[in-house]
């Protein structure tokens, strides 16, 4: 998912263009507004951390791109791709370490499990 602070720089076409790159295909792609409700279904295995609040605030501030991605070990090399969660202590080379400026607006999300993927794929597309 491609979070506000990227679809603000509009940043869509060239992360999605990374992923095409690789060998990925795109099969599904969305483009919308979380609601609060949504957002706190969405990252509910962070309800319990300090940075709760922050995550739920930061992602209902504007529109995002969800997009499923198909491909051999799609969810480990996405998430490598991506790099480290604080864009400041990303690799150069990596989405993150290229585009994101913080934590919370560090560019992109990707599920880190089949089981992650299948929770939140279910809230966005629903």
């Amino acid at each position: 998912m491609i979070k506000p602070d990227a679809v603000s720089r509009k940043l869509v076409g060239p992360i999605l263009a990374r992923f095409e790159q690789k060998g990925f295909d795109i099969i599904q792609l969305k483009l919308f507004k979380f609601t609060e409700s949504q957002a706190e279904r969405f990252y509910e295995v962070h309800r319990e951390k300090p940075f709760f609040g922050e995550l739920v605030s930061f992602i209902c501030s504007g529109p995002v791109v969800a997009a499923v991605i198909e491909g051999g070990h799609a969810v480990s090399t996405v998430r490598i791709m991506i790099g480290s969660t604080k864009s400041f202590e990303a690799e150069p080379g990596s989405i993150r370490g290229d585009y994101g400026l913080g934590f919370t607006d560090n560019i992109i999300h990707a599920s880190d499990s089949e089981e992650s993927f299948n929770h939140e794929s279910r809230v966005v597309f629903e």
